[in-house]
């Protein structure tokens, strides 16, 4: 996620918004003033993530009330599940990150 921050604070100002909604993002999604069809994407993303067995029916219903139609939601599903398709290749390969992409707090990648 910290590789892809600079990137969302680099959309946000461009789009007219606060670019430090991307560190608040990143802090933790759930606290980030956040229009209610970008929490209802983070949730979705989140749980698809990380229980992708799990997703119902009922998973799709907080996406649709924030307004989104089958097409937008089918679009994001299938942009969650190729970053975590390319991050699991990416880890399985051990790709070395290009030495200007950030590290997390702790020194790891």
């Amino acid at each position: 996620m910290l590789q892809h921050a600079d990137d969302l604070r680099v959309e946000i100002a461009r789009g007219g918004g606060d670019a430090g909604v991307a560190d608040a993002v990143l802090a933790d999604w759930r606290k980030a003033p956040l229009e209610p069809v970008d929490s209802a994407l983070c949730a979705y993303a989140e749980k698809l993530t990380r229980d992708p067995a799990a997703m119902t029916e009922a998973d799709l219903e907080p996406l649709r009330a924030a307004g989104l139609g089958d097409r937008a939601i089918h679009h994001a599903i299938q942009v969650v599940s190729f970053f975590n398709y390319i991050n699991r290749v990416a880890d399985a390969v051990h790709v070395e990150l290009e030495p200007e992409m950030p590290s997390y707090p702790d020194g790891s990648r």
